[in-house]
């Protein structure tokens, strides 16, 4: 039976929100330190050049690209950042995870805006899930694998990768999609979304410089295309992870998705003392685990509550 998402008492959002935007620092910070930005795919034919191109850098386990799949773990695992995020930022603890269990792991930055330093998955979705189709082309092409597993988190987890499987060809070349705090309904930003919705020209301001954020608000012209018809599409097994003290996703419970194979956990069912907000969700132990035991869920068993100790 598939996993639902319960109704969990409120409480104490101002600290984890400090809590979100300190880690939220640390990232940007992360990135200015020297995260290698995404480059164009201009490798022509070949498939695993043009990967490579969009691969981050200095991801502790991830881009071996001689890496070949076992038997255990016949399928690669490729993840997709966040919003404003970089490949090499966002998968610190969970890329050298999945290598320890012998995944071939990959990871890529995309998203990039004309104009604009630094920030990446900021692009319009329909562009960032062309470049994931690159990517995932070249993954594919590289290990021999028939198809790949996605893990992502935010964006990368909900709209980008969820806009390859419906319109990209994604659906014939993925098994599993886990995603981390996804956006997959949109967000309200806590209602500072639709505030900038009600000032004449906000949004089109906010849009020049993050097409993906006007993309990710409830009601978009993406969204509504995306979602039409159905959450899911056949062949795919999702599953996703959530928290319910989100602050950036709102409300939270617009993160789960519904259909057939639809797996939507609330953390706070396997660990009601843990209390992830949206960025920490990316670093979180029972979190980590819970990535663990979506992709092989006949060896890795449930997260709970000694997953923080264990990861």
């Amino acid at each position: 039976m598939p996993k639902t998402v319960r109704s969990v008492l409120p409480g104490r959002a101002r600290s984890r929100r400090l809590t979100g935007l300190l880690a939220g620092c640390a990232l940007l910070a992360g990135a200015l330190a020297g995260a290698a930005p995404a480059q164009a795919a201009t490798a022509g034919s070949d498939p695993v050049a043009a990967a490579k191109a969009l691969a981050a850098s200095l991801v502790p386990g991830a881009n071996n690209w001689s890496c070949k799949p076992s038997s255990a773990h016949p399928r690669p695992v490729v993840l997709v950042h966040g919003t404003f995020a970089n490949g090499s930022v966002n998968w610190l603890t969970i890329a050298p995870a999945l290598a320890a269990d012998g995944y071939c792991v990959f990871a890529l930055t995309y998203g990039e805006q004309p104009g604009i330093p630094v920030l990446r998955a900021i692009a319009p979705v329909p562009d960032s899930a062309a470049q994931l189709a690159t990517f995932v082309d070249g993954v594919l092409a590289a290990t021999g694998a028939g198809k790949a597993d996605l893990v992502g988190h935010s964006q990368g987890g909900g709209l980008t990768p969820r806009y390859y499987l419906k319109f990209d060809g994604g659906a014939a070349k993925v098994h599993t999609l886990v995603g981390i705090a996804p956006s997959n309904h949109g967000t309200t930003l806590a209602g500072l979304a639709t505030l900038a919705q009600s000032i004449p020209g906000a949004m089109d301001i906010v849009g020049s410089a993050c097409p993906a954020c006007v993309d990710q608000v409830v009601g978009s012209d993406v969204l509504t295309r995306l979602n039409a018809g159905g959450d899911t599409v056949p062949g795919v097994s999702y599953t996703n992870i959530i928290t319910r003290y989100d602050e950036v996703v709102t409300p939270y419970r617009t993160q789960a998705l519904t259909g057939p194979d639809v797996h939507n956990v609330l953390v706070q069912d396997l660990c009601p003392a843990n209390s992830p907000d949206h960025v920490l969700m990316a670093l979180d132990p029972v979190v980590k685990h819970e990535v663990r035991h979506a992709l092989d869920p006949a060896h890795v068993g449930e997260a709970d509550c000694w997953a923080n100790l264990t990861g």
